[in-house]
């Protein structure tokens, strides 16, 4: 493959956000790529637009039959698509926490599993997964989004593990704040309880001024790129600076710091 066409790319929830943008960056990179959305969407930039609900087995197997169909291969899976829910973790029913890991877990190991034939046929391919820096950290009036991110996590340096011997590697990226629409699509708690109604209001301005000032859908684009075109891919990507930070202060600091630093910037009682 020459350096304009060096493979064909599979990206998830590529509607908008950093799905798309990340999308563009693969395609002005030399891939020829495909993104998913739920809803219908005409192509363009030379991205070919596929409809997919990555919570329904057939219409993965479809949308993966299609891409098969069109470009016989793919090399990159970039599973993207996700939610947020933000409320506290006892507002929220059972079915629709399992609603929420239907998407961010379970969509990610639906694609996963009917990209797989495929990768282990042409002996190589590469899974980027995109997790969170709630992988990494615990996050108040997060608790279940946060449940999904870890479950990525695991999931993924387990699945890296298994899939070596057949030339195929899975890494995480780990954005932070992201200037995107996801703050403005999400979930809100089906059982609401007034006990939380304070904290959850200053919990949600908290995440606007968070993403207001978080990095730009680029930053992330770019480390989903370096991600999927290293030789020797590292196991975990974080990206932006705040991620980078967030990382190095979970993986170094005394417990008992981290927690305090949570708490603090999460604007909670330190006890």
């Amino acid at each position: 493959m020459s350096n304009k066409d060096i493979g064909v790319a599979l990206i998830t929830g590529a509607s908008s956000g950093i799905g798309l943008v990340t999308a563009k960056a693969l395609q002005q990179a030399g891939y020829r790529v495909f993104g998913t959305s739920r809803k219908a969407l005409a192509s363009a930039d030379g991205i070919t637009m596929l409809t997919c609900d990555v919570t329904d087995e057939a219409s993965v197997s479809n949308m993966v039959a299609e891409v098969m169909k069109q470009a016989g291969r793919i090399d990159l899976l970039v599973n993207n698509a996700g939610v947020g829910l933000l409320g506290g973790a006892e507002e929220s029913s059972t079915a629709q926490a399992q609603a929420l890991f239907d998407v961010n877990v379970f969509g990610i190991t639906r694609v996963t599993n009917a990209v797989l034939p495929t990768m282990r046929r042409q002996g190589k391919g590469r899974i980027i997964n995109i997790s969170s820096v709630l992988g990494l950290i615990p996050s108040p009036y997060n608790a279940l989004y946060a449940a999904t991110k870890h479950a990525v996590e695991g999931y993924s340096e387990s699945l890296d593990h298994e899939l070596r011997t057949f030339g195929i590697r899975v890494v995480l990226v780990e954005p932070a704040f992201t200037r995107t629409a996801f703050e403005a699509s999400l979930t809100k708690p089906d059982q609401p309880l007034a006990v939380y109604d304070s904290v959850r209001s200053d919990m949600a301005a908290l995440m606007h001024k968070g993403v207001n000032a978080g990095d730009a859908p680029d930053v992330v684009a770019s480390t989903i790129l370096k991600a999927a075109t290293d030789a020797l891919p590292r196991r975990r990507y974080t990206a932006g600076k705040q991620a980078s930070q967030v990382r190095f202060l979970r993986r170094f600091l005394p417990e008992a710091l981290v927690d305090k630093s949570l708490r603090k910037f999460n604007q909670l009682p330190i006890v």
